[in-house]
């Protein structure tokens, strides 16, 4: 796909739903303080086992059904209640797992541009990838095209509002990690807002 065919994906304010993904709705979010709406994406990464991919064990491990028999990694983080708004597989698809205007558990103890709590005002994106190994073309496409999709839903979300997990809490994560095409995201991006 190149910039002239753009994706297209729909965002439901009303139910803070994107039409495109699949959900599968998460028991680890809860509301936003009152009055505050989304204004920051943040992209992450994540692989389970670490490392490989495809599977259920992300969506198991968001859901809070993740068999901690299936890999020796998982006693690791059984304890752990979290989720993201969305996750993009490696072949593009998405998966929903809090509705936009809810509270996703994705981003801890953070910071961005002297605010704290950023749970509290971002949309978490998820993408299946590691630090290391190069993410898919068709994930850049589709992180794009949602990135467009909450602009346009969310007004204080612009393309220029999208930051990593290391951005916002720098001591304590490195992702979407080194591997991650920021250059090839800002190209989509300002497709998009052209």
């Amino acid at each position: 796909m190149n910039e002239a065919e753009l994706l297209r994906l729909h965002v439901d304010r009303d139910s803070g739903l994107l039409r495109e993904a699949r959900l599968a709705l998460s028991p680890n979010r809860d509301a936003r303080p009152a009055g505050t709406e989304p204004d920051l994406v943040v992209l992450h990464n994540i692989s389970l086992p670490p490392g490989r991919f495809g599977g259920p064990y992300i969506e198991d491990f968001f859901l809070n059904r993740l068999d901690i028999n299936a890999d020796a990694y998982f006693a690791e983080i059984a304890g752990l209640r979290v989720s993201s708004h969305l996750l993009v597989r490696r072949d593009g698809s998405v998966v929903q797992f809090v509705p936009f205007h809810e509270r996703a558990w994705h981003a801890g103890e953070s910071q961005y541009e002297g605010r704290s709590r950023c749970n509290d005002f971002s949309i978490g994106i998820e993408m299946e990838g590691t630090d290391e190994l190069p993410y898919e073309e068709i994930q850049y496409e589709v992180v794009g095209a949602l990135v467009a999709a909450l602009a346009e839903a969310y007004p204080g979300i612009d393309v220029s509002r999208v930051t990593g997990h290391c951005h916002i809490a720098p001591a304590r994560k490195t992702d979407p990690g080194p591997a991650f095409n920021w250059a090839r995201l800002r190209g989509l991006l300002d497709s998009y807002s052209a």
